[in-house]
């Protein structure tokens, strides 16, 4: 059993080239991210430098401290500040460990603390994506349903589940 007190959230530094480039760079990993799969060092330190750190709210999901996966919010503007999207990913050998669930507790709190005006936090995982649709549902995520043929992503037009989680919304206290 993981022993998830390990887990961390910080932003990104250039120093997690490496393990950044363990993960983003698996095609199953980002499979169901709208970025492509980081192909090199190079990519990756660009990444980091121009796309994570830069970023109003990127955070490294941490091991002991090492990378090994994102949550991202992006927050709306103007009339429609109340809300704000997040998405997250984690290396492959991580799956199925509870570690996304732990980070996502951890996060939730703070993305609400960090955006005065955020009223709703939303998500959207592809229908295949049965473990994403778990991960929010346990950080007590509300499903609110199917939007048919809503993206395109990676070369084919997907069908996205959308969950909500409202400022008023409590985590769930139990794994």
């Amino acid at each position: 059993m993981m022993d998830l007190s390990r887990v961390s959230l910080r932003p990104f530094k250039m120093s997690d080239v490496e393990d950044f480039l363990l993960w983003a760079g698996d095609n199953r990993v980002t499979q169901n991210l709208r970025w492509k799969t980081c192909g090199s060092r190079e990519e990756a330190v660009a990444f980091i430098r121009d796309v994570c750190i830069p970023h109003p709210w990127r955070r490294s999901i941490c091991l002991d401290d090492r990378s090994i996966g994102f949550i991202s919010v992006k927050p709306w503007s103007g009339d429609e500040r109340c809300k704000a999207d997040i998405g997250y990913a984690i290396g492959a050998n991580y799956w199925g460990q509870g570690i996304t669930t732990k980070a996502l507790k951890i996060a939730v709190p703070q993305v609400f603390k960090d955006f005065n005006d955020l009223l709703r936090l939303q998500a959207f995982t592809s229908l295949e994506n049965k473990a994403s649709q778990r991960v929010l549902e346990k950080v007590g995520f509300l499903r609110e349903g199917v939007l048919r043929k809503y993206t395109y992503l990676k070369g084919d037009i997907k069908d996205l589940v959308v969950f909500s989680f409202l400022s008023t919304d409590e985590i769930p206290t139990r794994h």
